[in-house]
């Protein structure tokens, strides 16, 4: 059986690879369909052709996953997400990038599915926070290198992606160290749609998170570029700007989820979701700074670039373990559901006002927090949880 740490770094730099071709893949496509006047509409609909691709794998991961295993089916996802990066620069149009993003998105639900699910499963339950946000740190590091990869364009337009897959080919080398593991078996009673009722019952404040996740990573890669060539930045800049929000994600990354194992994850998201409704409310009156933006964006992406992670742990703690593949569908979902929605309604909202966009972020946020207060975790769900804790940490 492989070292925890063997795992966790494998599972570190595969999340970070993902990261580079999201971050540089998202804001590239988006440049090159307005660069050849395409409507923002159309633009939005394009980006979003990758979420699809999420939300139609989604219901058969959990199958998959069991038939291939964690290690199968990471590298199924990994032959997707190399043979759609090389085809992109090969093609053009809107008709056949919607297509390859689809397949694209498919991939990468299949990669993130299985590495938070092997992770979440190996994580004792006092490290679960900290071990899952060293994994978004390292896909928010990625993210933020990845937008640089469009500084790459003068040498050829396939140079940027023609990089992502060789970093994909790579981790291959990485896979072939660890021995796959098949999940445990699903008994009768736990098949069924009744999981993701029962899920959705008592964990819908868990699942919310990556839901806001998914919207404000598609808006910000997805329609920031457009909204940035609107108010008169130039490409450059919006390369800057782009990673501002990841790179504002790694300061507090750790931290929160140190403070979330301590302090309770509800209590740092509602807090952290108050503090970045108002940075994000605020944006549109800083179009005239180029500080103010950048300032703005680090301190959003502080303290909700950590949201998805942070949801996932939390759904982790106050749900039985055998419930927890479900919450990662529901979760992968949510995202793809945020994502798709994003670019449409900001391919509206910019056509009225490009401020909009954030405004709309910022009351999300701001919703979310109101909604905690509100929920309860459920008695029986609580003692439960506990007992499995302790016999966990009893047996490491």
């Amino acid at each position: 059986m492989p070292s925890l740490r063997l795992m966790q770094t494998t599972f570190i730099v595969l999340v970070g690879f993902a990261g580079v071709s999201q971050g540089l893949t998202l804001p590239l496509l988006a440049i090159l369909l307005e660069q050849q006047g395409v409507s923002s509409i159309a633009n939005g609909v394009n980006a979003a052709a990758m979420y699809i691709g999420v939300m139609l794998v989604s219901p058969f991961l959990e199958r998959l996953l069991q038939r291939l295993g964690y290690r199968g089916a990471i590298i199924l996802g990994l032959i997707l997400l190399i043979s759609t990066t090389v085809l992109i620069p090969l093609s053009s149009g809107l008709v056949v990038w919607f297509f390859l993003r689809l397949f694209m998105g498919s991939g990468d639900s299949l990669l993130h599915y299985n590495t938070q699910l092997w992770l979440t499963a190996i994580a004792p339950p006092e490290k679960r926070g900290r071990m899952l946000s060293i994994y978004g740190l390292a896909y928010g590091v990625g993210f933020s290198i990845g937008p640089l990869g469009i500084n790459l364009l003068p040498l050829g337009l396939w140079v940027p992606f023609v990089l992502v897959s060789i970093l994909y080919t790579s981790s291959f080398f990485l896979l072939s160290r660890l021995k796959n593991v098949f999940p445990e078996p699903m008994g009768q009673q736990q098949e069924g749609q009744n999981r993701f009722a029962y899920v959705f019952r008592y964990g819908w404040l868990a699942l919310i998170p990556s839901f806001l996740y998914g919207y404000m990573e598609s808006s910000l890669n997805g329609s920031f570029p457009i909204f940035g060539l609107r108010i008169g930045l130039s490409m450059e800049t919006v390369s800057i700007l782009l990673p501002s929000f990841v790179l504002g994600a790694l300061i507090l990354q750790m931290p929160l989820g140190a403070w979330s194992d301590k302090v309770g994850r509800k209590k740092i998201m509602m807090s952290c979701a108050v503090i970045g409704g108002i940075a994000f409310i605020l944006f549109p009156l800083a179009q005239g700074s180029l500080w103010m933006m950048l300032m703005l964006l680090v301190i959003a992406g502080a303290v909700v670039g950590s949201f998805y992670s942070l949801g996932m742990a939390y759904a982790a703690d106050i749900l039985p373990s055998y419930m927890v593949p479900a919450v990662g569908v529901i979760v992968g979902v949510n995202f793809s559901a945020g994502s798709i929605i994003a670019p449409n309604l900001n391919g509206v909202l910019l056509g009225v006002s490009p401020g909009l966009m954030f405004t709309v972020m910022g009351l999300l946020l701001l919703a979310f927090a109101i909604a905690g207060i509100f929920f309860r975790v459920a008695a029986p769900h609580a003692t439960r949880k506990k007992e499995e804790q302790a016999a966990q940490t009893q047996s490491i």
